[in-house]
């Protein structure tokens, strides 16, 4: 795991993306992450009615998805100056 990005643990449910939303900290910057409920949906092998579900599989996969989103930091895969795993 690179160092130099940071993953607090703070993370909250975006109703107009339907995706839960976190962040990555790298060299001071911050930079928003967002999973898709689609993706959450396929981790957990089940629909997710509630947000209090997709925050708990958010929780459950949580290292898979900051690995996730580590590595697309690193490639520059920012979209408008996000990341989004879906």
């Amino acid at each position: 795991m690179n160092q130099s990005i940071l993953f607090p643990d703070m993370q909250s449910w975006d109703e107009a993306l339907q995706s839960v939303n976190f962040t990555a900290q790298q060299s001071g910057a911050l930079i928003e992450c967002y999973v898709t409920k689609q993706k959450l949906e396929k981790l957990f092998g089940s629909t997710i009615e509630t947000e209090q579900v997709a925050i708990e599989v958010f929780v459950e996969y949580r290292f898979d998805l900051e690995e996730l989103a580590e590595e697309l930091i690193e490639d520059e895969a920012l979209d408008e100056g996000c990341i989004v795993i879906d």
